[in-house]
């Protein structure tokens, strides 16, 4: 009888070992792939969901400008506040109250919006308050007013007299 011979079986051979590139291609390959699969998965998936066809828009719906709520509860500075907004609307002007084209000055923009004229110059002193601030060889509104070029400062004064005439409750 014969002993079977057991031999011994040949270590396997390794695969040669890739390089980073070649390893990245094939990893390109199983995503896109994978990617492919998905896109069919939901196209098999939702094609039996339908969207109703939307209306079709023929012209702009029309915007109505509304004005924004004064923020101050206080007579005064609400009085400063509309006068910035119709320096804004009706535009500045300089060496008269106002102008043909309806624009105004700081002080004809605070006389129309007032509602008395103790509120206008209860409005006005804070104004001149607020310029000399930042100006102390101001003498008055209406020269502080004319010496200016454009209506960036005398808009931004306003604002800080309303804030300052809140500030102080008036």
């Amino acid at each position: 009888m014969t002993t079977p011979t057991l031999t011994q079986a040949s270590p396997p051979t390794a695969a040669p070992a890739l390089d980073l590139d070649a390893r990245m291609a094939l990893r390109l390959a199983e995503m896109n792939e994978r990617c492919a699969l998905a896109v069919l998965a939901v196209d098999v998936n939702s094609a039996h969901i339908t969207v109703p066809e939307l209306p079709t828009v023929t012209a702009p719906l029309p915007l109505t400008p509304t004005a924004a709520p004064c923020p101050y509860p206080t007579p005064v500075a609400a009085t400063l506040h509309r006068a910035r907004l119709r320096l804004d609307a009706g535009g500045w002007c300089t060496g008269q109250l106002r102008d043909e084209q309806g624009a105004a000055c700081l002080i004809g923009a605070i006389r129309t919006e007032a509602p008395g004229r103790g509120a206008a110059d209860d409005a006005c002193v804070i104004l001149l308050e607020a310029i000399r601030r930042d100006f102390p060889t101001a003498e008055t509104v209406p020269s502080w007013n004319d010496n200016q070029r454009d209506p960036r400062l005398p808009a931004r004064y306003l604002d800080r007299a309303a804030e300052l005439a809140h500030a102080r409750g008036l």
